[in-house]
C-alpha cells in the first residue's frame, strides 16, 4: 500500500514537471527541452557538411546519441506519468515526441536515417505554451477549420487543374516534339505543371513560336491558379466569422481549449477562470 501510494506521488510529481507550465519547475524543463531541441537540429544540419562531419564526426555521433536517449527517457516518463498512456501516445504531440526518438536507432539499419531527426523541429510547437502565447491556437484552429470546410472545393479545383495540365501538356508534346527536350507526354505534362505553378525550372524550355505562345498563356493562367485556393479558404474563414459575430478567437491560457463565447467566464474543457478583456 505504501508503495503504491509513493509510485503514486512520484507520477504526480514527474506529471508536475513535464507537463505543468505554471510551476517553476515545469518552466524550467520546458525551457531545457526548447534548448535542446534547437541544439538538435543545428547538430543535424552541421553533419550534413562534409568538411565538418569529417572534422568533428564523433562529437556530432556523440552528441546525437546523448540527445536521442535522453528524448528516450523523456517520452517513458510522459507515458509514465499520465493516467491514460494510450492518449498521449496516439495524440499530435505523442507521435512527434516518438519520431523525434526512432532515427538515430533506425540508422543502424538504414544509412543516414538520423537526419530525419530534424522531425524534432514539430517539437518546438510547444513553445506557444511555454511562452504563454498559446492564444494564438485559437487562431490557427479557425484557419484549419476553414481549411477543413473548403477541401472539397480545393479538391476539385485541384483536380480541374491536373486535367489542364493534362490537356495542355499533350498539345505542347505535339508542337514541340522530341527534339525540342519534349520526348514525350508524361515529361510534357510535368513541364505544364511546373509552368502552372509559375516554378519555371527552365530544364525544358520550347522552342517554336507556337509553342512559345502557348507557354505565355500557361503562364498567365497559373497566377489565377494561385489565387484561388487562397480565395476559397479566405472566403470560408469570412463566412464562419460573419455567421457567428459573438464568437471569439482566444483560447483558455491553461489547457489551450477554444473560447467559443466571448463573454465566457470559464474555460468549457478545464474549468479555469478566464480574462474577460470587455
Amino acid at each position: 500500500m505504501k508503495s503504491s501510494k509513493k509510485l503514486s506521488s512520484w507520477r504526480v510529481k514527474i506529471h508536475e514537471i513535464i507537463y505543468g507550465t505554471h510551476t517553476p519547475a515545469g518552466k524550467l524543463f520546458d525551457i531545457i527541452l526548447l534548448f535542446t531541441i534547437v541544439l538538435s537540429i543545428i547538430i543535424v544540419m552541421l553533419e550534413s557538411v562534409k568538411s565538418l562531419d569529417t572534422k568533428y564526426h564523433d562529437f556530432f555521433n556523440i552528441s546525437e546519441w546523448v540527445i536521442t536517449i535522453l528524448f528516450s527517457i523523456e517520452y517513458i516518463l510522459r507515458i509514465i506519468s499520465v493516467n491514460k498512456p494510450k492518449k498521449y501516445i496516439f495524440s499530435f504531440y505523442g507521435i512527434v515526441d516518438l519520431l523525434s526518438t526512432l532515427p538515430k536507432y533506425i540508422s543502424f539499419f538504414i544509412l543516414d536515417s538520423h537526419f530525419l531527426s530534424v522531425f524534432r523541429a514539430l517539437r518546438l510547437l510547444r513553445v506557444f505554451r511555454v511562452l504563454k502565447l498559446i492564444r494564438f491556437v485559437g487562431e490557427s484552429n479557425e484557419i484549419v477549420r476553414a481549411l477543413q470546410r473548403s477541401r472539397s472545393k480545393i479538391f476539385v479545383f485541384i483536380f480541374f487543374v491536373f486535367i489542364i495540365s493534362i490537356i495542355l501538356g499533350t498539345i505542347m508534346y505535339l508542337i514541340e516534339g522530341p527534339e525540342n527536350g519534349f520526348k514525350s507526354i508524361p515529361q510534357s505534362i510535368y513541364w505544364c505543371i511546373v509552368t502552372l505553378t509559375t516554378v519555371g525550372f527552365g530544364d525544358i524550355t520550347p522552342q517554336t513560336a507556337i509553342g512559345q505562345m502557348l507557354a505565355t498563356v500557361i503562364m498567365v493562367i497559373g497566377y489565377g491558379i494561385i489565387a484561388v485556393p487562397t480565395g476559397i479558404v479566405s472566403a470560408e474563414y469570412t463566412a464562419s466569422r460573419n455567421k457567428a459575430p459573438n464568437l471569439t478567437n482566444s483560447a483558455c491560457e491553461n489547457c489551450g481549449a477554444d473560447i467559443i463565447l466571448s463573454d465566457a467566464a470559464y474555460c468549457r474543457k478545464c474549468g479555469n477562470k478566464l480574462k474577460n478583456d470587455a
